[in-house]
């Protein structure tokens, strides 16, 4: 299969690895040519995963991993578009991809806090009409991390990714695509369930929060270790009951995926990582970071948009969210922005006037239907 992967950050890197050693045609799109050279002239990314370190070849005509700066090369023949970008990079991204996508193609997004509608959007404003399949999912499917510009070390695979698609009635077509390039992915019902899974906005604002103290006071500190209390995680777990709760209001169905199935070894269905996964990551020692609260993308995505897509979704719904508020202003004050003004809510998507049948046909047959 061709696979494009857009992207220059952790996630793509190790996407266009994993495509590249299962056998697929797969090329690495960056817009950062510079980044993008410096990559070609090594020649090689440097892999260090639960298999050991290896190096896969990049660049060369005879390689399965080619690289290339030209947009509407890397999406010409692509079946499948990989886009494991922070949703901070959708909207400008969206506007780009658009005029180049062509009947057929699957665009995943992993995950996507519903930038499945915003690349749908983005298209139909390019009066690009193509039948186009856009897919979400919770969770990026990697955890790892780049150390220069070649060397990645992936701690963990995902090994269940409950996924939507916008619209829905290509859901057929698209898993069919998906599966060839990520057997876990565990259809659910539409995009909307697909972003209502996004684990970030549960995982990273009680933390950064939380731990504002220690994050300004220390060079570095490990959010995941020693900055996950059992008080944090008490707030944690109420803000997934929320989530949950939006989730159960708009008839979507379990498995909800709870976040303390991430903490447990031993009790709860398995979760995305599979079981023992937050061990792997605190035992990596990656995530330990000098975290700005002002620019980090657990502010500025998953509290700035993340949050306030759930707040936003759950007020449409008629489900309060008073931790997600309550976070999100807090947040609003450290930032000194109004993230929810700023946010990915139904209010600036357009949709928050959309009945409940408004939105199912919308999810249902997209922006044309």
């Amino acid at each position: 299969m061709n696979i494009t992967v857009l992207g220059g950050g952790h996630g793509c890197y190790a996407a266009a690895v994993e495509m590249a050693e299962k056998g697929h045609a797969t090329r690495l799109w960056r817009r950062d040519g510079a980044a993008l050279k410096e990559l070609l002239d090594i020649g090689s990314l440097t892999i260090k995963d639960y298999r050991g370190t290896r190096r896969l070849s990049v660049g060369k005509p005879e390689d399965k991993l080619s690289l290339t700066d030209n947009l509407a090369e890397a999406l010409s023949d692509a079946q499948l578009v990989i886009i494991p970008l922070p949703s901070t990079s959708h909207e400008d991204l969206a506007r780009h991809v658009a005029p180049h996508l062509h009947d057929g193609q699957v665009v995943f997004l992993p995950p996507g806090t519903f930038g499945s509608y915003v690349f749908a959007k983005a298209m139909a404003e390019a009066g690009n009409h193509s039948q186009v399949a856009f897919a979400e999912t919770g969770t990026l499917p990697y955890l790892v991390r780049k150390h220069g510009a070649s060397d990645l070390v992936i701690s963990g695979y995902a090994t269940r990714l409950p996924t939507g698609v916008f619209p829905s009635n290509l859901s057929e077509h698209a898993f069919a695509v998906l599966r060839e390039a990520y057997p876990s992915v565990e259809p659910i019902e539409d995009a909307l369930s697909g972003a209502l899974m996004n684990a970030g906005p549960i995982i990273h604002p009680p933390l950064i929060m939380m731990n504002a103290g220690p994050l300004e006071h220390f060079e570095a500190w490990d959010i995941h270790n020693e900055g996950t209390q059992p008080s944090i995680r008490r707030v944690t777990n109420q803000l997934d009951a929320e989530r949950m709760g939006v989730r159960e209001a708009l008839t979507y169905g379990a498995p909800h995926f709870p976040l303390a199935d991430h903490y447990n070894t031993t009790e709860g269905d398995e979760w995305m990582y599979g079981r023992g996964a937050h061990g792997k990551l605190t035992d990596s020692g990656d995530w330990r970071e000098d975290i700005d609260l002002q620019k980090h993308r657990y502010m500025l995505e998953d509290t700035r948009l993340g949050l306030s897509f759930l707040v936003s979704v759950g007020r449409w719904a008629g489900v309060p969210t008073p931790v997600a508020q309550g976070l999100l202003s807090i947040a609003s004050v450290v930032a000194a922005r109004d993230l929810y003004a700023e946010g990915r809510t139904l209010e600036n998507l357009g949709l928050a006037q959309l009945s409940r049948a408004q939105m199912t046909e919308l999810l249902t047959k997209g922006i044309h239907g």
